[in-house]
């Protein structure tokens, strides 16, 4: 059974912003995580490359959180979403 395509706010950190017009969230239509992240690379061509690799897979060093669950430990980008689901953005920091 298919899932139920949802409204849901996807919040990007600053460094993301100015690929998404400075929006520090957007609202998308979508049934998974995967699809919440096609719709955000339609819309910001740009975005893409930061969030996923050439082969579409989650950047390792990016998190992605549905309702505050790191979407690892659910279902990764096949992770259902429902009206109203937030998805958080953020990358890991790494310096010394």
């Amino acid at each position: 059974m298919d899932a139920a395509v949802s409204t849901v706010s996807v919040g990007l950190p600053s460094v993301l912003r100015g690929l998404a017009e400075g929006k520090a969230r957007v609202e998308v239509t979508a049934a998974t995580l995967g699809e919440a992240l096609d719709a955000l690379a339609r819309r910001y061509p740009g975005l893409e490359r930061r969030l996923r690799d050439e082969r579409g897979t989650l950047r390792r060093y990016v998190n992605f959180y549905v309702d505050g669950e790191e979407c690892r430990r659910l279902d990764g980008p096949a992770t259902h979403l429902r009206p109203g689901t937030e998805i958080v953005i953020i990358p890991s920091v790494a310096g010394g």
